[in-house]
Parts: C-alpha cells; sequence; structure tokens
C-alpha cells in the first residue's frame, strides 16, 4: 500500500486558474455560439424559403446547412470541453517522504518492430528510464518485445552491461539529461554539477568511450540479417543478470517480457502486450504505480516520478486518482513543423483544458498509472470468490494472489527467476491464458480497437476515477515526431480508423458517456470518437461552394445583407483564437498557417479512409491492422522536413483526393474573379464563395507547387496529377447535376 501524505499545511502540489484567460475563454464561448445560432437560423430560413422555390435549386443549400450544423457541433464538443476551465499546477517533490517510504513503480516500454524501432533508439529510452532519480530497488524496468526479434534481447543484453556504468554515473554526478544519447550528443550540457572537475573529466571520458563501444555494438546488431520481426513464437521472460559481477551497487529490476504469439490466436496489438506486461509484472514486482512509454519516448526530467507522486501520494486525491499524464515532447521538431508533428494543440491547449473537468484522457505513453484502476480496488476484489476472480483474471493462482499483495521486494537486480516463477510468467504471457477470461473487455487494457489508450481512460472515468495533467518547465520525455508526410497520413488514418471503431461500438462515448461522467467532460470523448465524420463537412466545403459558383448559384448572403457580417465574424473570431492558443503556448504564428493546413488535408483524406476502414472491418470486411510509426531516420526526408517542404512520396490514395480538391478551388478562383472582374455586381453575390475558394487554394498551395512547379524527389509525379484531372472532371460533371437540380 502507497503510502498518502497529508498535504493540509504544506501540499504536495497546487492548480492554478488564469482569470483573465477564463473571461476571454467564456466571452469567445458565449459570442461564438451566439453567432452560430443567428447562422443555424438563416440557413434554416432560407431552406424553408427554397422550398417554394423553383428558380433556386435546394440541395446545395441543404448540404452546406449540413456542414456548417456538423462543424458548429464538432467546435461547441471541442471548446467547450478545452476552454471552460483550463488549469495549470506545480509540485512540491521536496515535500515528498522519505525514499524507504516511496510506493515502488514498474515502467513498461513497448516495442514492435527493429527495423521501425531501431534497438539503439528502444535501448537508450530503457536505460533513461533505468536511470531515474528514484530509489533503484523500488524501481523495475520492462520491456515488451512483440516482434519477438533475437537481436531485441541481445540488445537489452548489452543496455544491460552499460545501464550497470550510466545509472551509478548519472546518480553520482546528477546528471540531468538521463538518456544517453543527449547526454553525449551535447544537446544539453550539466554544467551546473557540483563535483571536482578532474574527476568528473575522467570519469565522463570512461563514460564516453563506453557508450560508442555500446552504440557500434547496436549498430551491428540492427544490419543482422536475424533483425526481422517474428509473429509466431513462444513466450519468452527474461530478468538480466550478470553473474560474473561481486559487489554490485544495487540498480533497478531489467526485465525482457516477449508474449506468446500465434497467428491462429488474435493478439490484440498494443493493448494485448500491455496486458502481458501487467500480469507478469505483477508476478515478478507487482508495484503500485506503472509508468508507461513508447519504446521512442525516453526520459528527459530524471524527477519525473518524484513529481507524480506529488499527485498519488496526496490524500486528498489519491483514492480517486487514476493516473498522471504528462504531455508528448519531441525533440526532432523543424521550426517550420508544416506536418504539425507537435501536436501543439492537443497537448497544449485541449488537455490543459480538460485537465480542470476531472482530467485528460491517456495519451498512450507518458502516464504513471495506478495499478488498481485496471484490477480494481483490494477491497473490492476481496468481496469477491477465488472462482470468479479466476473467471476475470485468469486461471494463475500466483497472479490472483498478487491482487492481494503488496509490492514483491524479494527478487533484486542480479538474481534470476527460479524455475517455477519463470513457468509461471510464461504461462501469463501465453496467448491461450486469457480465453474465457474478461482482459480487455473488463480488466486492463480495452481491446476491439487500435486506440487503446482513448477507450481504457473513457472506461475509467466512466467509473468515477480522475486524472490529472502535468506540464513540467522542462520536457519530463522527448520522443520522435513524426517527419514524413507519408508516416503522417498513416498514422493519423490509423487513429482515426481506432476512433471511429470506439464511436460504432456500445461505448460509444455519445451515447455511453454523458450519465457516467460530467457533461463537459463526455463532449472531450465525444468530441474525439466524432472526429472521424469530419470528413464529411469538410468535402462539401471543398465542393459544393465551389461548383455552385462555376453554375452560377450563390448560396451565401450578399455582402450587403447584414447576416454577411455573421459568416465574416465567426471565420475571423475562429481564427483569432486559435492564433491566441498558440501565442499563449509560445508557438510562432507559422504554426497557425500549418495546423490548419493539416488539419483540411487530414480531414479530406485520413478521416475518410480510416472511417471507411473501421466501418469494413464492423461489418467483417476487413481485418484491423496495426503498422507501427516508422523511427528509423531517412535523411533525404529529415532535410526535406526541416528545410519546411512537403515531401509527397506517398501514395496515391492520399494524394489524387487533395490535389482534385485544390484543383478545383483554384478554378472556381479564377472563375470568381473573372465575374467580378467583368461584371462588379456580382461581388455582393459571389464573394464569399469566391474567398473559400481562395482561402482553400492558399491552404493547399504545396500541392500546387508539387504538382506543377517542383522537379524534385518530393514532388507529386505527373502520373498522379493526371489521375487529379481526371477526378476533378467527373467532380464536374456530376457536381452540375447536384447544384442546378
Amino acid at each position: 500500500m502507497a503510502l498518502h501524505v497529508n498535504s493540509t499545511s504544506h501540499p504536495l502540489h497546487l492548480h492554478h486558474l488564469n482569470k483573465s484567460t477564463l473571461i476571454i475563454n467564456r466571452l469567445y464561448l458565449l459570442l461564438h455560439s451566439i453567432a452560430l445560432t443567428l447562422l443555424i437560423s438563416f440557413r434554416i430560413s432560407s431552406i424553408l424559403t427554397l422550398f417554394h422555390s423553383t428558380t433556386q435549386p435546394l440541395i446545395p443549400h441543404i448540404l452546406i446547412f449540413i456542414s456548417e450544423l456538423t462543424l458548429s457541433f464538432f467546435w461547441s464538443l471541442r471548446q467547450y470541453s478545452c476552454l471552460w476551465r483550463p488549469i495549470t499546477r506545480t509540485v512540491f517533490p521536496e515535500r515528498l517522504p522519505e525514499d524507504d517510504q516511496l510506493p515502488p513503480i514498474d515502467v513498461v516500454i513497448c516495442t514492435a518492430d527493429p527495423l521501425k524501432e531501431p534497438p539503439l533508439g528502444v535501448m537508450n529510452t530503457v536505460i533513461s528510464a533505468m536511470a531515474l532519480n528514484y530509489p533503484s530497488r523500488k524501481l523495475s524496468v520492462y520491456l515488451s518485445d512483440d516482434g519477438a526479434c533475437p537481436v531485441t534481447l541481445e540488445a537489452m543484453r548489452e543496455a544491460w552491461k552499460f545501464a550497470k556504468m550510466w545509472v551509478p554515473f548519472c546518480e553520482k554526478y546528477g546528471v540531468e539529461t538521463i538518456c544517453p544519447a543527449d547526454y553525449f550528443a551535447g544537446q544539453e550540457v550539466d554544467d551546473e554539477l557540483m563535483v571536482d572537475s578532474d574527476e568528473y573529466g575522467a570519469e565522463k571520458v570512461r563514460i564516453t568511450e563506453e557508450y560508442k563501444s555500446f552504440a557500434r555494438k547496436m549498430t551491428t546488431i540492427s544490419e543482422s540479417e536475424s533483425c526481422i520481426s517474428n509473429k509466431d513464437h513462444p513466450a519468452v521472460v527474461e530478468v538480466m543478470v550478470d553473474e560474473n559481477t561481486h559487489n554490485q551497487k544495487k540498480m533497478p529490476l531489467l526485465v525482457y517480457v516477449s508474449r506468446e504469439k500465434r497467428p491462429t490466436h488474435p493478439h490484440h496489438f498494443k493493448a494485448g502486450a500491455l496486458n502481458a506486461l501487467l500480469r507478469v509484472s505483477s508476478l515478478i514486482s507487482n508495484s503500485p504505480y506503472i509508468l508507461g512509454l513508447d519504446c521512442d519516448m525516453h526520459c528527459n526530467d530524471r524527477n519525473s516520478a518524484r513529481q507524480a507522486m506529488c499527485f498519488h501520494l496526496d490524500l486528498k486525491l489519491s483514492s480517486s486518482l487514476a493516473f498522471v499524464q504528462f504531455p508528448q515532447t519531441f525533440h526532432n521538431i523543424s521550426k517550420h513543423d508544416i506536418y504539425e508533428s507537435e501536436l501543439r494543440y492537443f497537448f497544449k491547449t485541449f488537455l490543459q483544458g480538460m485537465d480542470g473537468i476531472k482530467g485528460p484522457g491517456l495519451c498512450g505513453t507518458c502516464y504513471y498509472l495506478k495499478r488498481e484502476a485496471l484490477f480494481g480496488p483490494p477491497s473490492l476484489l476481496e468481496d469477491i470468490n477465488l472462482n470468479e476472480l479466476k473467471q476475470s483474471f485468469g486461471s494463475s493462482n500466483d497472479f490472483i494472489k498478487s491482487l492481494h499483495t503488496k509490492w514483491n521486494a524479494e527478487l533484486e537486480c542480479g538474481k534470476a527467476l527460479s524455475d517455477e516463477l519463470l513457468q509461471e510468467a510464461k504461462l501469463l504471457a501465453s496467448c491461450e491464458y486469457e480465453n474465457d477470461t474478461k482482459w480487455g473487455k473488463e480488466v486492463g487494457f480495452r481491446y476491439f480497437t487500435v486506440v487503446e489508450d482513448f477507450l481504457t481512460s473513457f472506461n475509467m472515468h466512466c467509473k468515477q476515477w480522475v486524472s490529472v495533467l502535468y506540464m513540467s518547465s522542462r520536457p519530463s520525455f522527448l520522443g520522435s515526431g513524426t517527419t514524413s508526410f507519408n508516416d503522417v497520413m498513416i498514422q493519423s488514418t490509423r487513429w482515426i480508423a481506432g476512433l471511429m471503431e470506439v464511436a460504432l461500438s456500445r461505448f460509444s462515448p455519445i451515447i455511453y458517456g454523458p450519465l457516467r461522467m460530467p457533461i463537459l467532460q463526455s463532449f472531450y470523448y465525444t468530441w474525439l470518437a466524432s472526429s472521424p465524420f469530419i470528413f464529411i463537412p469538410l468535402w462539401i466545403l471543398a465542393t459544393i461552394p465551389q461548383l455552385s459558383l462555376l453554375n452560377d448559384v450563390a448560396i451565401y448572403p450578399k455582402v450587403i445583407n447584414p447576416l454577411f457580417i455573421v459568416f465574416l465574424y465567426v471565420f475571423v473570431s475562429s481564427n483569432l483564437q486559435h492564433m491566441r492558443e498558440i501565442h499563449s503556448t509560445g508557438a510562432s504564428l507559422q504554426a497557425w498557417k500549418h495546423e490548419q493546413r493539416m488539419w483540411m488535408m487530414k480531414g479530406i483524406t485520413c478521416n475518410l479512409y480510416g472511417s471507411i476502414h473501421a466501418i469494413m472491418e464492423k461489418l467483417g470486411v476487413k481485418e484491423a491492422d496495426f503498422i507501427p510509426t516508422n523511427k528509423a531516420i531517412n535523411d533525404d526526408e529529415v532535410k526535406l522536413y526541416q528545410m519546411g517542404i512537403y515531401n509527397f512520396q506517398t501514395s496515391s490514395v492520399f494524394l489524387v483526393p487533395l490535389c482534385s480538391l485544390i484543383t478545383l478551388n483554384l478554378l472556381a478562383f479564377v472563375v470568381g474573379v473573372t465575374k467580378i472582374a467583368f461584371h462588379k455586381e456580382y461581388v455582393n453575390e459571389i464573394f464569399i464563395q469566391t474567398f473559400l475558394a481562395l482561402y482553400i487554394t492558399w491552404m493547399g498551395y504545396p500541392v500546387l507547387e508539387g504538382m506543377m512547379l517542383r522537379k524534385d524527389k518530393g514532388r507529386i509525379v505527373p502520373s498522379v496529377s493526371c489521375y487529379s484531372v481526371i477526378f476533378s472532371i467527373v467532380i464536374l460533371s456530376f457536381g452540375k447535376l447536384l447544384v442546378t437540380h
């Protein structure tokens, strides 16, 4: 049982509410809501009038109304949940109890493919976790190798050898940059170390040579012919042991786990790997708290565990607190960030807003989670008999026993698992262990979707657990952001497919959440789950106004109409608010353009394909799949990204719709300007449509540039441009029938 600290007189943490920001946010919400109400009223009135008209087509007005209504719905869900009560937090780790009273922590790290997730980067994450500023004997690190690759296990053994030098070095000299790759790359200099310069200098030279040797071994391992994933293998569990070491300084426990995988058994992607780790770690160390990390998200702040404990050990908060979420921060983000790889809005605006409303959702990595939030509190489990427990948790008596016991301190660094314990651990990691149990349904991380973090935290919050977000001044974790257009599109499509799976399930937040959580928190989950549908209004707005313009159909108020001001206000105020949020997070206003552009690009393509994929999977036409994002470095891609140039080396499935819609909008803009130039009275009727075509064309300028101007490898190949022209002609042909009847 973790120690709780009475924080009445000396709190472990405080939260801060910026009243001026709160007033601005709520005033914006009020005024924008009024404007949207007027806009919707105008549309309803116009459509009712057109029912009795024989001169104006009705369909384009109905479609535009659907798009505006849908966007207003999404805006309300998103803005009211993230702007209503944003807070920031401060922690006081110096007020924590002594080290011997701190609760143990299990670190769980997942990797799946050594080609896309190179061993050197994975092992840097493992080593950085072992070097956290936390009592060594209360820290256990588990790596899940879901690819069961022999080279990953070999790399783990080498990492263990290097960590035995690195961890004491960091502890002795108070090294802040605990990820070896960052430390030796000189990304940050620990020049405030209060150490004897000669001693520190000599130690640094020695450890530098050791790391170079370690890195060379990792490179050799990566180039091995056996560096491939295996999808048919038994379970492997190994505790890192060095039998030749005597009087070794205490080290965190390091355990390699590769769960059994068979082609005939569902493996449930990352959630399945995490649940196997939960069971194995319960048997070996059984720490009450878990730090979850992706293999490319290394520890950057050595004090993150103590910061998280400032929340978990608070007497008033601990009983209901499920997890502390830290934001994801990326070390390879360009100053341009053309692909919105930083995910600035989500981590720096949206989650901060949710922190004021019972807390954010899990983000897949960088979280300190209470184990009982996944299993249920011991007091509840004590009321269930053994047979019922086995129906929920499986047949292992040792695992059932761990549900009622405290941290297992018997297994220490340097000791191997007994044969009996090893066999039990392999049983827990077997693919048949979960058969006829509640794993993935009511126990552990939830299944049936690739966004297991979203569904798991949604279930936690429905059970009245709360969460907090903590953003430290020094990034607590650093990872690799996606710097390839292709990877961004694939990753976004995968996320959208997972969210759509949840939206189509019985756990759909729009019907399952409102009765089980605060209404604004249900807004958060409903917005995320319904976000795949954003492709509908985006496709409408990218085609119908333009087709109407080309066919002399006016669908917006005239400039002289007072309601023109409403449309103008909605556009201007939403963009000004977006710019204000960007400025408040310290980003350049260039981020506004990049975020708007990628929102449109991904909305048109990723949301459409992800939704289709999920629907086909729901109908049994297609199986769900999970493709890890490529973490291997491609120098050409990185160079283009750093220069702020789009690399369009991706599937034509993504490019053809983008090229076609940008071409259509460019044509509509040229026609609109021509009409206004020759007949100035047209400006009253078609100004909004012409401006919308201009805005979309401007946002899609990199696509036009890739089609027409560029000659490098990252351009859009001529065949895609030809397909796009054909698709544009098809849209024009069918669109004419749609907007004129």
